[in-house]
């Protein structure tokens, strides 16, 4: 722990700065910070914040209930097996945990009775909402903006009734990458402590393991996965099919005008000598495993069927990296020479790649280096983002060595 007169000099430093923003004309606001103690992803947030909250603010708007909210949650099944755990650190440090869903409401909190006490003051509790259009910067919020895991001392929150906490907050994915909620280790400014942070990391950790070790509860309807595997399903049962109609079933997926007859053809069979009827027996075949939902003249799926294909090229196209590289699984059907679908795994893996080495997020470039164990590119980008201390560098290092002996 830092000594109290180092963090009573970077709070005394924080406040006056804070004091220059909060009082200066918009565009004062957005000049340089006079201190280095002021972070950028902080005066990002200030400048943002001032638009919409008041610093003068006493305390966070909130829902009178958000019980229907928390039975809903993904994250209440985590949260309850881990909450002894939860609690008990949080008591034992004289803290208040919190968990938002991913809109920075509050829908549960646990720890030292006296600083929940504290928090409820601010209407930190279930039902206050955090996120930083109405709160301004916090850890809740801050972290649901950045998408990683953030520290809030002192002054460095908009709002001056918050002055005297810190908060340790990180957000918890889903299996799919994208963002659930925030976990958030909160107390007076006292008691910062690096350690909490490594705490708030590994409950995290903790939560996203049994959020994919549970599995999801079996998808209604019919799902095709092609992504490093080649399987359709119907009510989560597997359905056998043979490799081709496999095959011509992720094409319809993946190009939702469908195909006439001839395109079809030669996106499956390339320029091997195939008679037509061979596709119509397929197509005939698979529109009996779909329930009939492959329309006739023109090949096209008619009815509802989800992809993960077609959910990693979404991703890919919105531009949600972190989604997309949660969502990649393997090549599209690898074991496959078809025509067509060679030309969609290149585009699906071409484009996550290329998404991957545009991102600044070491998480998003790390993970997708797991998948891509050969692309020297790839963990040398990693290696650029993590910091010197991370310790997730020896891991990176010791791929791109591989990939380079390779």
């Amino acid at each position: 722990m830092a000594p109290h007169s180092t963090l009573n000099r970077q709070r005394a430093e924080l406040e006056k700065e804070w004091v220059r923003w909060a009082t200066a004309s918009h565009t004062a606001a957005e000049s340089t910070p006079c201190t280095p103690l002021l972070r950028t992803e902080v005066a990002q947030s200030w400048q943002r914040s001032l638009r919409t909250v008041d610093p003068g603010r006493t305390v966070a708007p909130g829902l009178d209930d958000v019980s229907d909210r928390w039975a809903r949650s993904p994250l209440r099944a985590p949260i309850t097996q881990l909450g002894d755990q939860l609690r008990g650190i949080a008591e034992d440090a004289g803290f208040v945990a919190a968990v938002t869903d991913n809109d920075g409401t509050i829908v549960w909190t646990g720890g030292d009775r006296a600083i929940r006490k504290q928090g409820e003051s601010v209407n930190f509790a279930p039902g206050g909402c955090w996120n930083e259009t109405q709160m301004g910067t916090n850890g809740l919020s801050l972290a649901l903006k950045t998408d990683r895991p953030v520290t809030v001392f002192s002054a460095e929150h908009l709002v001056a009734a918050l002055h005297g906490w810190v908060c340790y907050s990180a957000p918890v994915h889903g299996p799919d990458g994208r963002q659930l909620g925030v976990l958030d280790l909160s107390s007076r400014w006292e008691r910062s402590h690096p350690a909490m942070m490594t705490s708030v990391r590994a409950l995290v950790v903790a939560a996203e393991t049994l959020l994919r070790t549970a599995g999801p509860a079996p998808e209604p309807g019919i799902r095709l996965e092609c992504l490093g595997t080649a399987r359709l399903l119907r009510d989560g049962r597997p359905v056998p099919l043979p490799p081709r109609q496999l095959e011509i079933l992720a094409l319809l997926a993946l190009e939702p005008q469908g195909y006439a007859p001839e395109q079809l053809h030669a996106a499956v069979y390339g320029d091997r000598p195939v008679s037509a009827s061979t596709l119509k027996a397929d197509v005939s075949h698979l529109r009996r495993a779909t329930g009939g939902e492959i329309a006739n003249r023109r090949y096209a799926l008619t009815g509802p069927m989800s992809c993960d294909a077609v959910d990693l090229l979404a991703a890919i196209e919105s531009g949600d990296t972190g989604a997309a590289v949660w969502l990649y699984r393997g090549p599209l059907l690898p074991g496959s020479d078809t025509p067509g679908v060679a030309e969609w795994r290149d585009h699906l893996d071409v484009g996550l790649r290329n998404a991957v080495l545009a991102s600044d997020r070491a998480d998003h470039v790390v993970a997708f280096g797991e998948k891509a164990p050969g692309d020297v590119e790839v963990h040398e980008h990693a290696l650029r983002l993590l910091g010197p201390d991370d310790a997730r560098r020896a891991l990176v290092a010791a791929r791109l060595h591989t990939a380079l002996r390779g």
